[in-house]
This record gives C-alpha cells, structure tokens and sequence, in this order.
C-alpha cells in the first residue's frame, strides 16, 4: 500500500472504520455541469496506480473508473447543472453536488474526507484536505469517478451542440472554444456568469438560439 492509502487509515479508529472521500470536476469551465463522487472502500482495497485523476491519462481513468466501481463498498454521485450554478454561484454549487454524491451512498460514513478548503454540512464528522485527490486514496478514486461521469456528459452534450469542442475541450475555455462563443453565442449549457469578459451583454439568459 502506497502514502494515499496510508492517509486514509490514519483517519480510521475503532469507533469510526467507515470513511469516505469526496472530490469535484468542473468548477473552472464555461459550460456544463459540475459533478462530484463519493467512494468508501475497504482498509485493505488498494490499487496501485489510483492517483489524482488530473495526473492520469483518459484511458487509465475510464480503466480505473471500472475498477472502482466493482471494488468499492459504495460510491454516489452528485450533479448540479449549469443553471443552478448560475443561480448559487460555483462554490456553492460544487459543495451542493458534493453532499448529494454523498446521499447517494448505499453505506453512510463516520468520516468523510473532502477536497479542498470547504466543507458542508452533514452527520458525519467532514474533514477538508487541500489537495485532498493527491492525498487521500478515495479522493482520488472520487476524482476519478467525476471527471470520467463529467467528460462522459460533455461529450454527449457535444452532439446536440456541435460548435463549441465540447467533445475535445469538455467545456473548458480554450482558444477554439471561446473563438466558437464568439461566433454562435451561447448556447443552452454555457454558464452565463462566466462569460462577461466573453460577451458582455450576456445576462442569466443564454444569448444564443443554441438552444
């Protein structure tokens, strides 16, 4: 077993074996949902290359997203839309989605790791850890099972709106991407609250006949 692993043991006592991490994808990008995991596994499941899913490669993610799946006690996800985040703001939106992944558990936590500096609100004891998916086993396994679930909608999404790359660019605000909401607007999916400096008439309307 590897320091990620180890990290999460440390937090296990006899009163409290049951942990859980909780990681996000999507806050940054101009479109799309935010998504965030849930995974609780068993002191000795371990695999070895499981890593923050920023430092792995798209096929070792959807290989590992498999793997986490068949081998973990439970995993749950949350999703909030981009009109929601819109409505709450992005922070608020990631930690709402965050707690929902959490609801979805089959199996509930005594301690729930979190990615980051924030928290929300729940039964069990939550402890924030800054960098948590390069820490934390089930982080990274949750880091995993988001940014897969959230690539997955955006390349789905990029069918119905061809224009905007989604299927390479997930959303993100690349030079195509933003070239493309120059051109066409914006569409259904965008977050109107990220695209002042894009389009400055834009309001918490979409702009676009994109819809």
């Amino acid at each position: 077993m590897n320091s990620l692993k180890h990290f999460d043991i440390s937090y296990l006592t006899e009163g409290k074996i049951f942990l859980a991490g909780v990681d996000e994808a999507g806050r940054g990008p101009l479109a799309g949902p935010v998504v965030a995991a849930a995974v609780m596994f068993d002191t000795d499941t371990f695999h070895e290359i499981i890593n923050d899913s920023k430092k792995l490669s798209e096929v070792k993610r959807e290989f590992l997203y498999d793997w986490i799946v068949a081998n973990s006690i439970s995993f749950g996800i949350g999703i909030v839309d981009h009109k929601e985040i819109d409505e709450i703001n992005i922070l608020q939106a990631s930690l709402k989605a965050m707690k929902l992944a959490v609801d979805e558990l089959l199996s509930q936590p005594e301690i729930i790791l979190i990615d980051g500096n924030k928290s929300f609100l729940h039964a069990a004891e939550t402890i924030a850890v800054v960098k948590g998916d390069s820490k934390s086993f089930s982080v990274a396994a949750a880091s995993i099972l988001a940014k897969v679930t959230r690539d997955k909608i955006m390349r789905k999404s990029a069918e119905k709106f061809p224009n905007y790359g989604w299927e390479r660019n997930k959303g993100y605000a690349t030079k195509k991407h933003i070239s493309a909401i120059k051109k066409y607007g914006a569409a259904e999916l965008h977050r109107t609250t990220f695209l002042g400096k894009i389009l400055p008439q834009c309001s918490n309307k979409s702009t676009s006949v994109n819809k």
